[in-house]
């Protein structure tokens, strides 16, 4: 079988550590300049550098996205922006215009080439014609069928990226104009507003009108995704929260490992579903792999996005059976949570009747967010676990 990646997103650096920690094979990051992300955080060049040195501690990897569509002025600066890239230790970058794939080459850098799924690739003849031009992997549009990945895998023999998880767009792979049209924010430099997540009023009627693809969710199809051919598994959402990328990083960590193990079964990919379920406030589908997305796979007439309370807090440190963590959302004596991290498997716990504060007296709850709340705790906990609602129980399922 052929190396299979894991590839999260991370919007800094603290996204990043969760992301490696919680079971991802690489990261996928955005400098200050030449990424799409420009509301995120995003990495200067030495936050790259601790990026990649942390990153390749845990043997894993980092790619940089230089994937916007580049007008003349944003060129300027482009040379010495990859040669710097190269020198701190990136693994690659993921592009999408064919002059930074010519620069790259002229280069002669020692990064990889990956082509961004901002170039739409839907077909061998193309993913040919970036393969001789250096690429060792492309990222496929997101509108790429099961039939579409065989086909393009068997005739081309390359590494194949393909998102497994999170936002869709209603144009071809982020190729929209609705953002410059709307707002004058340029969407493929960087500036999407998300104009498809607006709710227009329809005319006349008291309804509304929205134009939203639900999520993508490849939880029940990863088996088959490994089966025509691709290598890389990738999480969208740098802006995401860490308890989303932790989550979603361990579920799907999990699925790939069960599916190479010979051990994934139905009651697992219902479980995982739920819980994925739970982390974002956007239904999900797996859009186009199985066949064109109807209705049922897109909102039209509004919906409804309410965020849950599930993610109670992140530990910060656990000494002599005492927990000291980072609360995140109300919690108190009696609630029934479960802790679950990188090296651990979800655990049910009862909170205890002694709560304190981070000056060690006695709270009642933990109802300020991010306040440091201590408990007494038997199990044995590590810096970044999480407490999260018990919600679901594998055993349900079964």
């Amino acid at each position: 079988m052929e190396r299979l990646e894991l590839l999260a997103p991370a919007g800094d650096l603290e996204r990043l550590k969760i992301a490696c920690l919680y079971g991802a094979d690489a990261i996928y990051i955005g400098g200050q300049n030449y990424s799409l992300r420009a509301n995120a955080l995003n990495f200067s060049i030495d936050n790259i550098k601790e990026a990649c040195e942390f990153a390749h501690k845990l043997n894993k990897r980092v790619y940089v996205t230089v994937n916007i569509v580049f007008h003349d002025k944003d060129l300027k600066g482009l040379e010495e922006y990859l040669k710097q890239l190269d020198e701190v230790g990136v693994d690659a970058i993921i592009v999408s215009d064919v002059v930074v794939m010519e620069l790259w080459k002229k280069l002669n850098l020692k990064l990889e080439l990956h082509v961004s799924t901002q170039a739409s690739s839907l077909n061998y003849e193309v993913v040919k014609f970036y393969k001789e031009l250096g690429a060792t992997r492309v990222v496929l549009a997101r509108e790429a069928s099961k039939s579409d990945i065989k086909r393009i895998k068997d005739e081309t023999k390359i590494e194949l990226e393909c998102f497994v998880h999170g936002a869709m767009c209603t144009s071809i792979s982020g190729r929209c104009v609705l953002s410059n049209y709307a707002t004058l924010r340029d969407s493929n430099r960087g500036g999407c507003a998300q104009v498809c997540r607006f709710i227009f009023d329809a005319d006349n009627t008291d309804k509304v009108f929205s134009m939203t693809p639900k999520d993508l969710n490849m939880v029940s199809n990863i088996k088959e995704m490994i089966n025509v051919g691709v290598n890389s598994f990738k999480v969208e959402g740098r802006m995401r929260s860490v308890y989303y990328i932790a989550t979603v990083i361990y579920v799907y960590r999990r699925l790939i490992d069960m599916v190479v193990n010979n051990t994934l079964n139905e009651a697992y990919v219902e479980y995982y579903l739920n819980i994925l379920n739970r982390c974002a406030n956007r239904d999900s589908t797996d859009q186009f792999f199985n066949k064109l997305p109807g209705k049922e796979e897109q909102y039209f007439l509004g919906r409804d996005e309410i965020s849950n309370k599930d993610f109670l807090g992140i530990v910060d440190k656990y000494e002599d059976g005492m927990v000291t963590l980072e609360q995140r959302n109300y919690f108190k004596p009696g609630d029934v949570v479960e802790f679950f991290g990188p090296n651990k498997e979800a655990i049910t716990f009862t909170i205890p009747e002694e709560l304190f504060n981070e000056d060690d007296k006695p709270i009642d709850v933990a109802n300020h967010p991010k306040m440091i709340v201590k408990f007494k705790c038997p199990i044995e906990l590590e810096q970044y676990d999480m407490m999260r609602l018990k919600v679901f129980d594998i055993s349900s399922f079964m």
